[in-house]
């Protein structure tokens, strides 16, 4: 692990205030999307409040003094927005000129347009980044930069949290889905008709749509519109589901920065290591989960000791489960972790 020099750090913080403020701003300017306007009907003008691409909307009530003032005080709002947001994406536009002039870029540009579209939709606590490119989010966190051969993946996968209200993201997501929203990045994005759970694009780039093991009475599909991405259910997935969350800014290989959900540090580092110890996992997945594991695990001790390897703030995994993953972190990397005394 690299740390970062002082001019990056700067940088780091820089786009994390800023893309902060960015995405306020952006917010702010589509909860004037649609518009308003005047419509006629029985000789007489009502202001009508849009609130679809098809014309859909709500009447604010016939011309008078009070809604011509409505339709002015909202005129007036959305050109600050818009101004606002104009001006702030220019300095995101600079941002990342300075950032990719540091070599700060690090996650794929494919993947920060897909958070940039999750966030756009106001989507992005609903889907967590778990897997190899969640690493990247716990390296900002540490400022320090990692070896690219651990981080190298073809696909990053999204975890969903069944409990959460499935109609909201839908209604977000304008109906088309988490597939409308990845073909508004890539419009090659395919889902495979053999993994309904994944898409694809034409350079083999793939998404998975994950959520954690349910009882048989919750048996309903979990997707976000007709035609969409189908979520598989994965053993032991609600170790993470039940883990605190991160948002952190990354930035992307073109200098972006971006917003990445990410699972606790250290629910990741003990997650993996438990991984590589499954009779029924992957020979080479294996020996990738504890290199992993063993990353994060050496990167909390050394740059977020914040985090401390508590029990009792890791009561969302089973005791056998911590008891498993600390002999794997020690004994497979030689890494003690203190205080914990599973």
């Amino acid at each position: 692990m690299q740390p970062l020099d002082q001019q990056q750090q700067l940088f780091m913080v820089e786009s994390d205030q800023l893309y902060r403020a960015w995405i306020e701003a952006l917010n702010h300017a589509r909860s004037y999307r649609y518009g308003m306007r005047w419509v006629s009907s029985k000789g007489r003008q009502y202001l009508l409040r849009l609130r679809d691409a098809r014309g859909n909307g709500k009447s604010l009530g016939p011309r008078n003094a009070e809604t011509e003032a409505v339709f002015a005080a909202f005129a007036e709002g959305k050109a600050r927005a818009d101004s606002r947001l104009k001006s702030l994406s220019e300095r995101m536009r600079r941002q990342a000129r300075l950032n990719r002039a540091a070599r700060l870029g690090r996650v794929p540009n494919i993947i920060g347009d897909i958070l940039l579209g999750l966030a756009a939709a106001r989507v992005s606590h609903d889907f967590c980044v778990i897997g190899t490119h969640a690493i990247f989010g716990y390296e900002a966190m540490a400022g320090v930069q990692c070896r690219m051969e651990l981080l190298a993946s073809g696909d990053v996968d999204l975890l969903y949290d069944p409990r959460r209200h499935l109609s909201i993201v839908t209604l977000k997501l304008d109906a088309q889905g988490l597939l409308g929203l990845l073909r508004k990045v890539d419009p090659s994005f395919t889902p495979l008709h053999e993994s309904p759970f994944r898409a694809v694009n034409d350079e083999g780039f793939m998404i998975d749509l994950l959520i954690p093991e349910r009882e048989l009475r919750d048996a309903a599909e979990v997707t976000f519109g007709q035609n969409d991405l189908v979520a598989v259910e994965v053993p032991n997935l609600h170790w993470l589901v039940n883990a605190p969350k991160c948002d952190v800014v990354v930035i992307a290989a073109d200098g972006r920065p971006v917003m990445m959900r990410v699972p606790d540090a250290r629910a990741f580092a003990l997650h993996k290591a438990w991984l590589s110890t499954r009779a029924d996992r992957e020979p080479i997945k294996k020996s990738r989960d504890r290199g992993q594991a063993a990353l994060v695990a050496q990167l909390i001790l050394s740059w977020l000791p914040a985090l401390e390897f508590d029990p009792g703030q890791l009561r969302y995994f089973s005791a056998d489960m911590l008891q498993l993953a600390q002999k794997t972190l020690e004994h497979e990397a030689g890494i003690r972790l203190p205080g914990a005394d599973f």
